[in-house]
């Protein structure tokens, strides 16, 4: 059973942009040892977090500034037990042209590359709600597919589609015996969960077929009977001075570009095509005034820790928080997995237990375990 010598759970982090995920994950208990980024500013505030001692980047948490595609996942750490991350979700979102598998920014392939080399015990993928539109749906499907029997690799030359029918006749042979995954993907709003934000996202949570896990997505806390939704006055109360500059000029209204209210949710918060806001990062008061969120503000919106720095101006912080995933809603389905895994890591040891008292028994020996 994986887990470091001092009994953490281990992960390693894909697409780790500023950290959302990563905080999540870490709040949920799990060791990064690896966590992997290409872009330079994203990369600086992972590394001035850690030097400044941030108590979730464990201060041996290698941060790789590479592209997830150029890594050799045959010298990384084995034996892990969780592998996240959100690969890019512009090819699938409706601010980023929708192309899916002929934009080249579509990492799925590279994330299921690297799940069938380091074969963790479970992952946790997230993309924008985009990814499950009908015009999607096959592709959805094959997605699924791949991340279910990752080992099984598409050739050179072959097709997306000629993949996906190699994959659905080993899911529905009982003889396949390569690498295999059971998915749960699920659609949420990340305001169901005490986020003060609606912002929808699809998660995707595997298991490896070897690990015993009755899981299921966690159910929501907040709205409809429940906890009151978490409001953008709320979340904004008592900001503190850090990353607290505001930009991005005057703010204007027009259809479609409105702005939040105050006293509920948010808009999903956005990092914009070239990284400036939109409407979703403005604050509209009762009185019809405009203006932008401040990098602070935002952050909470995300649910980021009031003590996480964002390197660089205000227009690339707000950049680096719009592509986040919520640091709550990470932690909530985190510490689910977490969970799991060690209710499975618990039921295997005391299967060996009994096993071996058995064996004990039936050479006459002693058991270990008496009986009152």
């Amino acid at each position: 059973m994986p887990m470091d010598g001092s009994g953490n759970l281990t992960a390693v982090e894909l697409f780790a942009g500023a950290g959302g995920l990563l905080l999540g994950t870490a709040l949920a208990g799990f060791k990064h040892l690896v966590a992997v980024e290409r872009e330079h500013n994203c990369c600086n505030t992972l590394r001035l977090s850690q030097a400044k001692d941030y108590p979730l980047l464990h201060p041996d948490l290698q941060i790789i500034e590479q592209d997830v595609q150029s890594i050799d996942w045959s010298s990384m750490p084995k034996n892990i037990d969780l592998l996240a991350g959100g690969p890019p979700c512009q090819p699938f979102s409706l601010g980023g042209l929708s192309r899916a598998e002929t934009d080249k920014r579509d990492m799925f392939p590279a994330f299921t590359s690297a799940l069938a080399t380091l074969k963790p015990r479970a992952f946790i993928c997230e993309n924008v709600k985009g990814l499950t539109r009908e015009s999607f749906h096959q592709y959805y499907e094959y997605i699924l597919l791949r991340l279910q029997h990752p080992s099984l690799l598409q050739h050179d030359h072959e097709t997306w589609q000629q993949h996906a029918i190699r994959l659905s006749r080993a899911h529905t042979s009982a003889n396949h015996e390569g690498l295999r995954y059971e998915v749960i993907p699920t659609v949420v709003n990340a305001a169901d969960y005490g986020v003060p934000q609606n912002r929808y996202r699809v998660f995707i949570v595997g298991f490896r077929s070897d690990v015993e896990a009755a899981w299921a997505f966690p159910e929501r806390t907040h709205g409809h009977n429940l906890e009151p939704y978490v409001t953008l006055r709320t979340a904004i109360e008592n900001v503190p001075g850090l990353n607290n500059e505001t930009g991005g000029g005057t703010p204007r209204s027009y259809p479609g570009h409105t702005g939040s209210e105050l006293d509920k949710p948010s808009k999903a918060i956005k990092a914009g095509v070239h990284g400036v806001p939109g409407g979703e990062n403005m604050i509209r008061y009762p009185d019809g005034s405009l203006r932008y969120l401040t990098v602070r503000e935002a952050a909470r919106v995300q649910t980021f820790p009031d003590g996480y720095e964002f390197t660089g101006a205000w227009s690339e912080g707000m950049r680096q928080i719009g592509n986040a995933v919520p640091v709550e809603l990470a932690r909530i389905v985190a510490s689910s997995v977490a969970c799991a895994l060690h209710e499975d890591t618990a039921r295997k040891q005391l299967n060996q237990l009994l096993t071996f008292e058995s064996e004990k028994l039936v050479r006459n020996e002693a058991p270990l375990v008496q009986s009152a």
